[in-house]
Parts: C-alpha cells; sequence; structure tokens
C-alpha cells in the first residue's frame, strides 16, 4: 500500500474517532440565569406549599429551585449555608405540616459531611406572556 493512501485512511480513522468537546457545565448564578432566561419574578413569599412541587434542583452555591405545576417556578437563596450547597446534596428538613417556609432550617449533605442551611423567601418566577 502507497504511503499517502496509508496516511489517509488513518486520518479519516482518527477523525470519525474523535469527539466534540464536551460543552462547559454551568454553575451558580450563570446556571440560575439560564433556567430563569424569559421569566418575570413575582413578589417573594415566606412558604410554598410542599404537595405542590413537582422536583427540587440544586443550583450549585446559590439556590435552590423548586418546579411546580403549569411551569411556576420558585428560588429560595438560603440566608446562610448558600456556599456549601452542590448538585449532588442531599437534602433533607423537618417541617410542621405540608409547607415549607423562610427560616425554616435543612441539611445539606454529601459524601464526606453536611452542613446546615436557612431558607430565605421564595421568589415566584412565571413564564412571559407572548
Amino acid at each position: 500500500m502507497r504511503p499517502w493512501i496509508l496516511m489517509s485512511v488513518l486520518l479519516v480513522a482518527l477523525a470519525s474517532t474523535a469527539q466534540a468537546a464536551p460543552k462547559p457545565r454551568l454553575m451558580g448564578e450563570a446556571r440560575l440565569a439560564k433556567i430563569l432566561e424569559g421569566r418575570t419574578a413575582g413578589p417573594p413569599l415566606d412558604c410554598v406549599d410542599l404537595r405542590s412541587v413537582e422536583t427540587v434542583e440544586i443550583i450549585d452555591r446559590t439556590a435552590i429551585l423548586y418546579r411546580m405545576p403549569g411551569g411556576r417556578l420558585y428560588v429560595s437563596r438560603p440566608e446562610a449555608g448558600a456556599a456549601d450547597l452542590k448538585w449532588d446534596s442531599t437534602l433533607t428538613s423537618r417541617t410542621v405540616g405540608a409547607r415549607l417556609c423562610r427560616y425554616d432550617t435543612m441539611i445539606a449533605s454529601r459524601f464526606g459531611g453536611a452542613s446546615f442551611l436557612l431558607l430565605g423567601p421564595f421568589a415566584p418566577y412565571g413564564k412571559v406572556a407572548p
């Protein structure tokens, strides 16, 4: 086989196995801004009904995001302990009744430790009407 043919075959093989560089994962404020894009904030609330929460997402070192039916989002920025929030933390809380409220405490636990959180107000975000 001629050398240039061999080189061509090798280059094609290498090009076909090359992978695109992964996108950098957005963190903290940048991630929250991307999620809230196209939404407007309403007046903050002191409590949310836990029975209505569909999912909970931790925004690293920033906030806890609660997704509700109909696409409504509530964002609570902890008043203490936000720096210890990580996307893979497990949140534990003790509540009285079915509401989670400002100043309620939570534990954010991860492999290797846990930290104390003091919840802030819940800012509601709705989609902007076209």
